[in-house]
C-alpha cells in the first residue's frame, strides 16, 4: 500500500517507517525540518515537509501523494525537561490532535482514503473505572484543571478519528514509550533517563499510580497491524506487565545505573508542578491490550518492561 505517515521524524516515525519499507509498502513520510529530510530518505520513506496546522499545506502535499492509508504520529513532545517547554509541547500537541487531526481528516476524506490510523495515549483513562481497563474504557471525564486541554484534545481526536463514516478510522491508546529514540532509552540525550539517573524523577506520594508501558518497536509494529489489517475503532498497545510506579521505576534505575528514585510527597509536588502530574503518578490505571492481539494478531516482542529495560533501551 501507499502510506503517508504524518509525523515521520518523530519517536516511533522512524521505527514505523522502517518497518512498513521492510514489509514492501511505499511510505511518504513528513518532517517540520528539512534536516531530517535525509534521515527518512534513508529509512526507504519520500520525504515532505509540512506545516501540521497550515490547512492548504497538508491539503497539498496529501493530494500529491495520494495515499491509501493516512496514520497520525504527530505531536511537538521532546527538547529539555524544563517547565516552560514542557507547557510550549503540551500546548503545541494540543493543537496537532485538534487542528492538525481536522486537516489531515479533511485531506484524507478528499483523496479517498480507506483507511486512517491516529495516535492516542493510555495514561489519561478513567481514574474511576477499572485498575485495568479494555477499550470499552473511557478517556477520564473530569482531569485535573492543569491537564484538561490535553485531556480534551485526546477525547477531540479519538471522537474526530473514529467518527467518520467514509473510511476505518482507528485510534490507537499506546502506554509509556521506552526504546531506542525515545526520552527513555541508553542514549546520552534521552531525557528521562538524564531525569532518573539526577534522581529528578521521584516516586510521588505511595506511587500508586499504574502504568502501562510498551517498547517503541512494539508499538511501532502494533501500529503496523492496524494499517494492514485494523478495524474501525480503538485499540489498546502496551505490554502485558501493567504495574505501578513504586514498582517499575526502581528496576528502571537499575538498569540505567542511577541510585533508587527518592520519594517526594504529593502535596510538595502539588505544590510546585501541579495536580497533573500528581495524578499522573498516584491514580493513572493500567490497559489491557488482549484486543490488538487478539482481533490483529498483534505479538509484542518484550511482554514486559522487566527485560525490556535490561535488553531494550539500546
Amino acid at each position: 500500500m501507499k502510506i503517508f505517515i504524518a509525523g515521520a521524524s518523530g519517536a516511533i516515525g522512524s521505527h514505523l517507517v522502517s518497518q512498513l519499507v521492510a514489509r514492501g509498502h511505499e511510505v511518504v513520510g513528513t518532517t517540520r525540518s528539512a534536516a531530517k529530510t535525509g534521515a527518512l530518505r534513508a529509512l526507504g520513506a519520500e520525504p515532505v515537509v509540512v506545516d501540521a496546522l497550515d490547512p492548504d499545506s497538508v491539503a497539498d502535499v496529501v493530494a500529491k501523494a495520494e495515499p491509501e492509508v493516512i496514520v497520525h504520529q504527530l505531536t511537538a513532545l521532546g527538547g529539555p525537561p524544563d517547565f516552560r517547554h514542557a507547557k510550549r509541547m503540551a500546548a503545541a500537541t494540543n493543537r496537532l490532535r485538534t487542528e492538525g487531526t481536522d486537516h489531515l481528516l479533511a485531506a484524507a476524506r478528499a483523496v479517498g482514503v480507506r483507511r486512517f490510523v491516529a495516535q492516542s495515549n493510555a495514561m489519561w483513562m478513567e481514574r474511576a473505572g477499572a485498575p485495568v481497563a479494555d477499550e470499552n474504557g473511557r478517556i477520564e471525564p473530569n482531569p485535573p484543571a492543569d491537564a484538561a486541554e490535553a485531556v480534551a484534545a485526546l477525547r477531540h481526536l479519538e471522537a474526530a478519528v473514529t467518527g467518520i463514516s467514509w473510511a476505518d478510522g482507528i485510534a490507537l491508546r499506546y502506554g509509556g514509550f521506552y526504546g531506542p529514540g525515545t526520552g527513555l532509552s541508553a542514549a546520552p540525550d534521552a531525557v528521562m533517563t538524564e531525569q532518573v539517573r539526577r534522581r529528578k524523577f521521584p516516586i510521588v506520594g505511595g506511587g500508586g499510580g499504574v502504568w502501562s508501558l510498551v517498547h517503541i518497536t512494539d508499538a511501532a509494529s502494533a501500529t503496523v497491524a492496524a494499517i494492514e489489517r485494523g478495524r474501525r475503532g480503538i485499540y489498546h498497545v502496551a505490554d502485558d506487565d501493567p504495574a505501578p510506579v513504586r514498582e517499575w521505576l526502581p528496576v528502571l534505575a537499575r538498569a540505567v545505573g542511577a541510585k533508587p528514585p527518592r520519594r517526594v510527597p504529593a502535596w510538595l509536588v502539588r505544590l510546585v508542578a501541579g495536580e497533573g502530574p500528581v495524578d499522573l503518578m498516584t491514580r493513572t490505571p493500567g490497559i489491557s491490550s488482549e484486543k490488538i492481539k487478539r482481533e490483529l494478531g498483534w505479538t509484542p516482542r518484550y511482554p514486559t518492561w522487566r527485560t525490556g529495560f535490561v535488553e531494550g533501551l539500546k
